[in-house]
């Protein structure tokens, strides 16, 4: 049990309790300790490398962990899978050849143990245009959408998603989207894995950042953005060099084009004050928070840059 967005006790969804895995001496998993709760929409954030996808085929029974123990609603994963309450959206496989997106669905409901009918999956999904269209025959986004219809075919009460919009033009990306806020309304609990950052931003209501299999932050968006503590300042300066920008105080990272300055600080107040002290005017100000994708980046480099001193200290011994 954790405490739900409104105060309350809301049940887990899923829990990592000290899992990992190891591929030989590869720990693509290292210790990981998860809650998550039901009925929120929670996005799953990591580098390439990081574990996402093997955490992903754990939760989903398809891979044992090597220690620690997974659970989703209090039941192994095959468990809540043969009982219909999962249902997944996966990068890989490809979809059943020679037969129309309404035949594939017909047998996808026909399979889980708690079906809906196939015009409301096609509904949900937004394909019912291309219901008599072969599946092995479609584009990449209609093929996302189709793998997202199959994820929903039946009633499940958690829906995890790999990489779901990857293929999907901007439109095709809204539109599914959309069709994830209205099943997130119907109390799912959503699990999605992305490297659209923004997409995180705008749907999540928490968000999971992993780097080397470990968990690196838990919270929303604005807490990994705080966590980051770093703010953007943006102005134009026709004639500074970069050399005269670096003896600022807090800069964290430095981008000059043509006359375009971008400095990430760790104080902004301080850097742009020392600016002005320097007797320089800048045109065109921007002050502003990171995003959530330049907060991912910060705090995962923060993170490389820590386990690589830590490896040259062990190194020196």
């Amino acid at each position: 049990m954790t405490t739900g967005p409104r105060g309350g006790l809301s049940p887990s969804a899923v829990t990592f309790e000290n899992v990992s895995k190891h591929y030989g001496q590869v720990k693509a998993v290292n210790e990981l300790s998860l809650d998550l709760p039901a009925g929120r929409t929670i996005a799953f954030l990591g580098p390439n490398g990081a574990g996402k996808s093997t955490s992903i085929d754990m939760l989903l029974g398809l891979k044992r962990p090597t220690s620690g123990r997974v659970r989703v609603f209090g039941k192994s994963p095959r468990e809540a899978i043969t009982s219909g309450q999962v249902g997944a959206m996966l990068q890989s496989g490809g979809l059943l050849s020679d037969v129309t997106v309404g035949e594939l669905l017909t047998l996808m409901t026909k399979l889980h143990p708690r079906p809906l009918p196939v015009a409301e999956v096609l509904g949900r999904a937004n394909i019912a245009d291309i219901a008599d269209r072969k599946a092995d025959k479609l584009s990449g986004g209609q093929t996302q959408r189709v793998r997202f219809a199959i994820a929903i075919a039946g009633d499940s009460d958690l829906i995890v998603l790999d990489e779901p919009t990857t293929g999907m033009d901007v439109e095709n990306r809204q539109i599914f989207w959309q069709a994830m806020k209205a099943e997130a309304e119907r109390g799912k609990t959503i699990l999605f894995a992305t490297h659209y950052l923004e997409e995180a931003d705008q749907i999540a209501d928490q968000v999971i950042v992993i780097n080397k299999g470990r968990l690196l932050a838990n919270g929303t968006a604005a807490d990994i953005k705080a966590r980051a503590g770093f703010q953007r300042i943006s102005f134009r300066l026709p004639g500074i060099t970069r050399d005269q920008l670096l003896l600022l105080p807090n800069v964290v990272s430095l981008e000059v084009i043509n006359d375009r300055v971008l400095i990430q600080s760790s104080d902004s107040d301080k850097t742009f004050y020392s600016i002005l002290d320097a007797g320089h005017r800048p045109e065109e100000i921007e002050i502003s928070a990171l995003g959530l994708e330049q907060a991912f980046v910060a705090i995962t480099k923060q993170d490389d840059d820590g386990a690589d001193a830590f490896a040259r200290t062990e190194g020196t011994r």
